[in-house]
């Protein structure tokens, strides 16, 4: 799959370079750094996109046992802050680098698949805000916040019921797009007067609309 992703990659902007990484240990995002300002020899925008996340409904708290908090907390909340500050050298460089953060509907209002990763994408945003402000004025650093994505491979794990219920909220009757979002990031990296910045992109539920 991998492979796959980066061979289309390469057919729409004619270079891919594809490395593993565990967002999670500072060694790795070390190498990665390493290897990718080696092989492209700049950074401009990096897009915390990875996440983790398991379904445990808010009222089994015995079941959210302290090692999957810290597992999801690790992925989604300490890594994207370990690889903006690994990096934040090399944005600041040309004085227009660009953080976006991928955070969630959950992290403004408590559903999501489990309190964990609620609470995790809650932060991820007020991490938004706070580099914002400490990368500021040489790198931008915004956020979007996608609700239920169908299509994906996250959703595929979704029961029906649930969709089903996402549609039902959203005024406009469907669930968010990967499409939306991708145009969301890419906005994101042509705008030079925004920064610290939240968009939901959900179909519109209205518990997003704040």
């Amino acid at each position: 799959m991998l492979v796959s992703w980066l061979r289309r990659c390469e057919r729409l902007v004619g270079r891919g370079h594809a490395l593993q990484l565990d967002q999670r240990d500072p060694k790795s995002i070390d190498r990665c750094v390493g290897n990718v300002l080696g092989h492209f020899g700049r950074l401009d925008i990096l897009v915390n996109n990875a996440g983790w996340n398991i379904g445990i409904p808010f009222g089994e708290l015995n079941a959210l046992t302290p090692e999957i908090w810290d597992r999801v907390l690790e992925t989604n909340l300490r890594g994207p802050f370990l690889l903006s500050r690994a990096f934040a050298t090399e944005l600041r460089r040309r004085k227009a680098g660009r953080i976006i953060n991928v955070a969630s509907l959950a992290g403004i209002a408590p559903g999501g698949s489990s309190i964990a990763y609620a609470a995790s994408k809650a932060a991820l945003i007020h991490l938004t805000h706070c580099l914002a402000v400490a990368l500021a004025p040489d790198v931008t650093v915004n956020c979007v916040a996608p609700g239920l994505v169908e299509g994906t491979r996250m959703a595929e794990r979704v029961p029906e019921a649930m969709k089903q219920m996402a549609r039902a909220q959203s005024v406009l009757g469907r669930t968010g797009s990967a499409d939306d979002i991708a145009q969301m990031v890419v906005g994101y990296c042509r705008m030079e007067s925004v920064t610290g910045q939240t968009v939901v992109a959900d179909g519109g539920n209205p518990m997003g609309m704040r």
